[in-house]
């Protein structure tokens, strides 16, 4: 009998320090002007930068307007959704 390959996991530490990310999902609901103005307000996003990932929800469904620890994410989904806007976390 031969022993069971090992398996090629990821170190624990290494799942550990991986950054979470906040993403906002395209809806039928709010207005581009009103998403970019709470990626303003939310964020601290220049005009510029918040059209930029509205835009970017808009064509593509999504987009990641920021990144942090899982907690920091939680705070910023939680925000959003204050707000009115879709969003969710992720391990990036």
């Amino acid at each position: 009998m031969t022993a069971p390959a090992e398996l090629d996991t990821p170190d624990t530490d290494e799942l550990v320090d991986r950054p979470w990310v906040t993403i906002v999902w395209n809806d039928p609901v709010n207005l581009m002007s009103y998403v970019t103005h709470m990626l303003m307000e939310l964020f601290g996003y220049s005009r510029d930068k918040a059209t930029q990932l509205m835009l970017q929800v808009h064509h593509e469904g999504r987009a990641v307007v920021s990144n942090g620890t899982r907690e920091q994410m939680e705070a910023d989904v939680a925000r959003c959704h204050a707000k009115g806007l879709w969003a969710t976390l992720q391990q990036d």
